[in-house]
């Protein structure tokens, strides 16, 4: 995945590119390394499962920096938020998107919601490249104040660290394009915006449809602020997975087809996770328990668009499968 991401990007920046065809195939091939960076190998890093040494993952982990992210506001947004609360309105950040989008019952219904089934796979496929941009230092800012980073000290230092980091993702994945290629400036950046769509739609899509789904559950907290039922009983009914039989497709997304044995085991590599994926799933059903799965990628995305289109109702009465 880093060859096929970082490939095309060192043939570009030899300058013998002349073709514009050609420059887009290669944006769009490392925009494929890139998505497989991202749930490859930077997911299971940064969760600390890609290894049993520590250093190794945290060195691994950079790969979402070299990517135009960033490790240090993921890991408060992914391992902190979205896995201890997912699907809980206002704490799990994946479901906290700008109001032209819903994602949860539980958040206010805006008119433009009823269209959102077909305008979202736009912005999932523009994510990345507001990642790369802006959506880091907003991010940061906003833990910030939710009390994740204690001192201005310590928000300094992040905020060089994730400019300087990106500064060094657009010097070789746009800037040196820009003075090596042959080709308009424009022509370089529709190709490397071309890249991030590929990147931005993958990512999107795999994550999303594991979770905004008719038969997941958004629980609510209590009038004492607490969510009802255990952690485990809670990844299992607001998590799906998908396409459980392809080993190929598994290995093409870092297995977030498992979604529901990653959640339940954030901390075991994603290479086990179709091996212990029986046991999980016996157990849930002994103890009652939904586990929830969709046999191909292509069922689940149509689940997907189907909740969006209840998302978008104003007075939708919806209970999870």
């Amino acid at each position: 995945m880093l060859f096929l991401f970082f490939g095309p990007l060192i043939a570009i920046n030899t300058g013998l590119i002349a073709n514009p065809w050609l420059l887009f195939l290669l944006y769009i091939i490392s925009g494929f390394g890139m998505s497989g960076v991202g749930m490859g190998i930077m997911h299971d890093a940064i969760h600390g499962s890609y290894s049993k040494d520590k250093k190794l993952n945290n060195a691994l982990g950079l790969t979402f920096n070299l990517i135009g992210a960033n490790a240090s506001v993921w890991k408060i947004q992914h391992n902190v938020l979205h896995h201890t609360y997912p699907n809980v309105n206002g704490a799990d950040d994946d479901i906290n998107p700008p109001f032209f989008l819903r994602f949860s019952p539980n958040t206010k219904w805006h008119w433009t919601h009823r269209f959102q089934f077909v305008y979202v796979w736009f912005f999932y496929s523009i994510s990345t490249i507001l990642w790369v941009t802006v959506k880091d230092f907003v991010r940061i800012t906003r833990y910030k104040n939710m009390g994740f980073i204690d001192n201005k000290s310590e928000f300094k230092k992040e905020l060089v660290s994730i400019a300087g980091w990106k500064l060094l993702y657009y010097t070789y994945a746009l800037i040196l394009p820009l003075i090596m290629v042959p080709l308009s400036w424009w022509i370089i950046l529709l190709a490397f915006i071309s890249m991030h769509l590929v990147t931005g739609f993958l990512v999107s899509t795999v994550f999303q449809i594991a979770h905004i789904i008719p038969d997941a559950d958004f629980p609510l907290p209590d009038d004492k602020n607490k969510i009802q039922g255990d952690w485990y009983r809670h990844q299992l009914i607001t998590t799906s997975n998908f396409s459980p039989g392809s080993k190929i497709f598994s290995w093409l997304i870092g297995g977030l087809n498992y979604q529901v044995e990653h959640h339940l085991f954030p901390n075991i590599c994603h290479v086990h996770y179709r091996k212990i994926s029986k046991i999980v799933e016996n157990t849930a059903k002994e103890h009652g328990i939904p586990y929830h799965v969709k046999k191909t990628f292509v069922g689940a995305i149509w689940d997907h668009i189907k909740m969006l289109r209840m998302l978008g109702k104003k007075n939708v009465v919806w209970n999870a499968g």
